[in-house]
């Protein structure tokens, strides 16, 4: 019993060194959504479950410690908040916790009040729902605090819903509420919710997700917003705003951080810029070409991955060069694709998942497997060794990966 039970927790420990092991936030590790395992295929022989949800969602999943956890809105004013926590392994409701919204639930029909995707430390959970209602838990569903936003800032709202995703940087959990009313940025503290600093925001909307980053000079954690007026980084310890760059960027996909610099969905093209903030800061290139429509930019080793309105294309992340492009069944894409072993993983608004071998050398991308969830979706995939895990508006799936499976129970 002793060395089956050393042998659990040696597993556990190997697991959580893995990069990618866990999908903590909004496009997982590094808000860059490329995994250390392969996106399986085909999709139908690695289906391992499929669970029902109790109301509508946009947000995606995330997994934490051999969980899947997974937001959700319910009823005729969609003011039922739900976050659900599911065992990663064979589908089993862990734990469901329920709570009334205290902020407006008015959204656009085809998205949802759980919009938002939700956050982890590891150890704590923390669900923003669009009705400006913040809710911490731990691993076990144990309330820890909640906070309803909109008693602070009541205008702070749009007639579509809110989006933007909450992030973990250093000492607080940052939400971004921007809207036509009353916006800002603000750093909660992790353990308390109580409100560290705020930082009031244009007033107009906005559905990018803030970003962490890691100053290039200093090394220092940074949080990295973006509307339609600029680009900005801001301290998490005290709120102050780093530096600010006019730049015009998109309000619906969010920048991706690299090493030196930022992909910027900007205008109607995407940017990379450089040691923004800083003397040597430089636009190292723009494309019009690569500029993606609703899904984030992705970059998997050399190479920066767009969707755009239905056709993927990759560029050389060094110059903004075109190298191809691939044209994807499906009406629309508002996910954000996930990369795994050389694979791609994109499922279109109507329900339709499809793998792609991505191409080396001179090589054309090809399909590997098509999958209809004949459902809509809206929310970006989780890729982990536990498997490959997607969200429809009704339902959470898993498709199991070769590092996912163990040998024996």
């Amino acid at each position: 019993m002793f060395r089956r039970t050393a042998t659990v927790v040696f597993a556990l420990a190997v697991l959580c060194l893995i990069p990618g092991a866990d999908w903590l936030q909004f496009r997982g590790p590094g808000h860059n959504p490329v995994s250390q395992v392969q996106v399986p295929a085909p999709l139908d022989e690695n289906l391992r479950w499929q669970v029902p949800l109790p109301g509508r969602g946009a947000s995606s999943p995330i997994v934490v410690q051999g969980r899947v956890i997974v937001t959700a809105s319910s009823g005729p004013l969609q003011d039922r908040l739900h976050v659900l926590c599911f065992d990663a392994r064979k589908g089993k409701l862990l734990w469901h916790r329920q709570y009334w919204a205290t902020g407006r639930t008015l959204c656009h029909p085809s998205s949802a009040v759980a919009a938002n995707t939700p956050c982890s430390d590891g150890e704590l959970v923390y669900a923003l729902f669009s009705s400006n209602d913040l809710v911490c838990l731990d691993l076990e569903g144990n309330l820890r605090w909640l906070r309803g936003l909109t008693y602070d800032h009541p205008t702070a709202a749009n007639d579509i819903g809110l989006a933007a995703s909450p992030v973990i940087v250093g000492p607080v959990v940052v939400v971004q509420v921007e809207c036509q009313g009353e916006s800002f940025v603000a750093g909660l503290d992790r353990h308390t919710g109580q409100t560290r600093w705020m930082v009031p925001r244009p007033r107009r909307a906005n559905w990018a997700s803030p970003v962490a980053w890691r100053d290039p000079r200093t090394g220092d954690p940074l949080v990295v917003v973006q509307c339609s007026q600029s680009l900005a980084a801001i301290d998490p310890d005290g709120g102050h705003v780093v530096w600010s760059e006019p730049l015009g960027c998109r309000t619906i996909p969010s920048c991706t951080p690299l090493k030196q610099g930022l992909l910027v969905p900007s205008g109607s093209g995407l940017m990379y810029l450089t040691h923004p903030g800083t003397p040597r800061q430089k636009r190292l290139w723009r494309s019009n070409r690569l500029a993606p429509s609703d899904p984030s930019p992705v970059v998997v080793d050399d190479q920066v991955l767009v969707i755009k309105r239905t056709v993927l294309a990759a560029g050389d992340l060094a110059t903004g060069k075109v190298l191809w492009q691939f044209r994807l069944r499906g009406q629309r894409f508002w996910a954000t694709p996930v990369v795994g072993g050389g694979r791609l993983f994109a499922v279109s608004e109507d329900g339709l998942g499809q793998v792609i071998q991505l191409p080396q050398g001179k090589a054309r991308p090809r399909v590997l497997d098509r999958y209809d969830f004949q459902q809509r979706v809206l929310a970006s995939p989780a890729l982990t060794p536990q498997g490959l895990f997607v969200r429809s508006m009704k339902a959470l799936w898993k498709f199991s990966v070769q590092a996912a499976e163990s040998p024996t129970d």
